[in-house]
């Protein structure tokens, strides 16, 4: 049990600096579009996916890319760079199809 505790001392608690309080923040935005896609499909009852989740998607993965890019992760750099791309994209079709039809 000792040594379980200084491992978690050790992860969560020396490792702490500005880097990983940004990583953290980033995790939570990018947590925070799951929640919102939630409980967007709850109120309506089936599942949706709301532009907000590629708001938060583009808020959390620009800022893990960015902490991805401070930790020199290549797999983490690759990841949430592609990932970008395809957030961007899908909010480039929803405006582009409600530019076509205003009523959505």
């Amino acid at each position: 049990m000792t040594d379980l505790l200084q491992w978690l001392h050790d992860v969560f608690v020396k490792q702490i600096d500005l880097w990983v309080i940004l990583g953290f923040i980033a995790q939570f935005m990018f947590s925070m579009r799951f929640i919102v896609q939630w409980i967007a499909s709850e109120r309506v009852g089936r599942s949706i996916v709301p532009v907000a989740f590629w708001f938060f998607s583009i808020g959390g993965g620009s800022l893990l890319l960015v902490y991805a890019i401070q930790r020199e992760d290549p797999v983490f750099i690759a990841g949430q760079a592609l990932g970008l791309i395809i957030y961007f994209r899908n909010l480039w079709l929803i405006f582009k199809e409600k530019r076509q039809d205003p009523t959505i």
